[in-house]
């Protein structure tokens, strides 16, 4: 007991002074054109902080119980999402035209196809059968699915403007539609029906007490330990996003050297940060808590559209040049592509092997038809 009390000790400091560090890390860095061996010490700062956060976001989900818990990771990392996506569009100059479509898309791909994939991969490995709610799941997936259409695929077929963009009064439908589906889903999430979005046993039935007494959780943690993983959270993935950031011009110019779009730098980028939900998603699945991995990766999904799309709208005003947000045939064929399949897999409530690898090839799909287009 003394040396578990000792680990959970070091465990801690650890995780309380990693992202204050890593923020230092992004002040200096803030801005400059850094030589190799400060990217790489960014680079640890930028690890460390994806572990942190992790840690910190576990904290507030056990204190506040799912769905809670994934919705507060959700939205912490697609906040911050949005502000560094307005960052590099203010900065981007032309290149910034695509920027929001290629980031929110990729964000899409990689949550309903990477960390669902490896979810159902981690759950399967262990216990044969990843089993989750179907109601929860298939209501989650409907919904990223019309934001995803009304947001990225309609732009390329309107004709009030020349190019896949919407007109002024087409986004400012977008951006209001948008925001209020993910509000409604919210609150059917946390409120109306919260019993859809809590983990299930392979019978069905609510598995939230067993779940807590399998994985020998020491306690509810306190209020204010809660709320210090929750403020220590946020300055994680401040850190992870800033610290990308930093790093992103090291990243892009690797990318030009080697011939590639620039879409590849969005989609390194948001692997970057999305990886702290990732890591979540696949420890809650390897536990048996599969549908906490679908919330984290579908609520992910959601509010990187209903959160960024609104956000982008009001920062229209006073951004120059074009928001193209009209997706390219191929990006709408793997849309529709990863929306069919993630039907088939939620609609029985249980999956296999079969499932995450099929996610995991169309993820796949994308990642090389981005870099050989």
């Amino acid at each position: 007991m003394g040396v578990t009390k000792i680990r959970a000790v070091a465990v801690r400091r650890w995780s309380d002074w990693v992202p204050v560090l890593a923020v230092v890390a992004l002040v200096l860095s803030w801005g400059r054109t850094l030589p190799g061996a400060a990217v790489a010490v960014v680079a640890v700062f930028l690890a460390g902080a994806v572990l942190a956060a992790v840690h910190h976001a576990e904290v507030v989900a056990h204190r506040v119980g799912e769905p809670f818990g994934s919705l507060v990771l959700a939205v912490a990392v697609t906040v911050i999402e949005v502000a560094l996506i307005v960052t590099l569009m203010v900065d981007g100059g032309p290149k910034g035209a695509t920027l929001a479509r290629d980031t929110v898309f990729a964000a899409v791909m990689i949550t309903c196809n990477g960390i669902v994939g490896l979810s159902l991969l981690a759950a399967a490995l262990r216990r044969r059968l990843a089993v989750f709610n179907a109601e929860g799941s298939g209501a989650a997936l409907a919904t990223v699915a019309t934001l995803a259409t009304l947001s990225l695929v309609l732009p390329t077929f309107t004709t009030s403007r020349p190019g896949p963009e919407f007109s002024t009064g087409q986004l400012a439908f977008a951006a209001v539609s948008s925001l209020a589906l993910y509000a409604l889903f919210v609150t059917m999430q946390t409120v109306r029906h919260r019993e859809h979005f809590l983990p299930v046993t392979d019978e069905g039935e609510p598995a939230a007490a067993r779940a807590e007494a399998e994985e020998g959780h020491a306690g509810v943690p306190s209020r204010s330990a809660a709320a210090a993983s929750l403020a220590l959270l946020v300055v994680s993935l401040v850190a992870v996003v800033g610290d990308a950031k930093a790093v992103s011009p090291t990243i892009e110019s690797a990318v030009a050297s080697a011939g590639l779009p620039q879409a590849v730098v969005g989609i390194v980028i948001a692997l970057l940060v999305l990886l702290p939900e990732a890591l979540a998603a696949v420890r809650a699945a390897r536990r048996g808590r599969v549908q906490q991995s679908l919330n984290l990766a579908l609520g992910s999904a959601m509010a990187s559209i209903g959160l960024t799309i609104p956000v982008i709208a009001i920062a229209t005003i006073w951004l120059d040049g074009p928001l193209v947000l009209g997706l390219t045939a191929t990006h709408m064929v793997l849309l529709a592509l990863t929306v069919v399949t993630g039907a088939l897999t939620v609609v029985p409530g249980r999956a296999t092997l079969l499932q995450g690898g099929v996610h995991l090839s169309i993820l796949a799909a994308f990642v090389f038809l981005a870099v050989s287009p």
